[in-house]
């Protein structure tokens, strides 16, 4: 729905939106690739995919991982550049620019997983009813070269993008925080400049001599306490709009703080596993094996899950487009539905009244 919305509306190609399309492209990839041929091989006991698709699928999950690690860490410096430092920003983030930085993320990680379909073989083993089934994993010439992959993969894939998030939105927190106090303290210097306001005006009202003038003095002090009148609501506008900042300000904050929480508690669990079974390999495995081992990959598969709710339908401008392109899909099966509907209606007639009507239909 995501990849749909952000392709049909004109209006949300924004660069940090382009961000969010590969961002989407690449959790969809892992709903494809990863969550089947986990959860089928883990139901049946067997790999029955055969060793082209076992060395497929690891290929296209370890990019997908990659691409939406290396997506969450550009759309965080893409934020802090454009919350932070606004004015240096507008020289270089465009659309353009997030292409090539996009293409790099999806280049650098087909290049960084290539290890998977060299090392990823079919592995028979025989079950407890004498029948032959097969492993899909990872075989590595050496043990030291398992660990340094691992190390490898916690380093680029979890340490460093969680430090750059954890940098970035601190930044983006600490400068929204500053506008926070800064419409705060606004808020209350209007306060006390209205209610001096509205004592002067209660002076003026309660004088006898307000409108006691005749000609044009009289209309000048008539147009004097309509003044004050007109500030306020003024003030009131103003206030509206400052509160409605902060509200916006502190939700944002609580969205950057959700993102990386999220980030470290879906990734931790399975780069660390993932680097203790290469250091200690049998007592990683007889403490994990079963449930647990399935909780930590049902972890790292709610990223994926969560990453569309967080950075999407969390954005009220996103929610509205998306309500507004699938109202545009689904109006014309309203037509046709009141068409089918309507009594005395002919196939020619509601073929041509469809076609005008579906040609004629305008976004909102």
């Amino acid at each position: 729905m995501i990849i749909l919305v952000l392709i049909l509306n004109k209006r949300l190609r924004t660069v940090t939106n382009s961000f969010l399309l590969s961002l989407a492209l690449s959790d969809l990839m892992v709903a494809i690739f990863c969550m089947p041929f986990t959860l089928i091989p883990n139901l049946l006991g067997d790999f029955i995919f055969g060793q082209a698709m076992c060395k497929i699928t690891a290929y296209f999950m370890g990019i997908s991982v990659s691409v939406s690690t290396f997506s969450l860490v550009a759309i965080a410096i893409e934020r802090y550049s454009a919350i932070c430092n606004p004015l240096k920003s507008r020289a270089w983030q465009t659309r353009s620019h997030a292409y090539r930085v996009i293409a790099a993320t999806w280049l650098l990680s087909i290049f960084i997983m290539i290890p998977y379909p060299v090392y990823n073989l079919l592995h028979p083993f025989q079950r407890m009813d004498k029948s032959t089934a097969h492993n899909c994993r990872l075989t590595w010439p050496s043990k030291n070269v398992q660990q340094a992959w691992y190390v490898f993969l916690l380093s680029v894939l979890f340490f460093l993008p969680g430090v750059v998030m954890v940098v970035a939105y601190g930044l983006i927190s600490r400068e929204l925080y500053r506008g926070i106090q800064f419409e705060m303290n606004q808020k209350r210097e209007n306060k006390a400049h209205s209610s001096n306001g509205a004592a002067g005006v209660q002076h003026c009202e309660d004088s006898d001599g307000c409108y006691l003038q005749v000609g044009k003095r009289r209309n000048t002090m008539e147009m004097a306490t309509l003044t004050p009148s007109t500030s306020a609501k003024l003030d009131r506008v103003r206030s509206n709009a400052s509160e409605s900042k902060l509200v916006a300000k502190k939700r944002v904050i609580r969205m950057l703080i959700v993102i990386v929480v999220m980030f470290f508690v879906c990734w931790m669990p399975v780069y660390t596993v993932n680097t203790w079974r290469a250091f200690d390999d049998l007592n990683a495995i007889r403490q994990l094996s079963g449930a647990p081992i399935s909780f930590i990959h049902l972890l790292s598969y709610t990223s994926s899950c969560v990453n569309p709710l967080v950075y999407c339908f969390m954005n009220k401008r996103f929610r509205k487009a998306f309500l507004s392109t699938f109202s545009r899909c689904l109006r014309p099966l309203r037509v046709f539905k009141d068409l089918e509907e309507e009594p005395g209606t002919t196939g020619t007639s509601m073929s041509k009244f469809s076609y005008t009507t579906v040609s004629t239909v305008g976004p909102p």
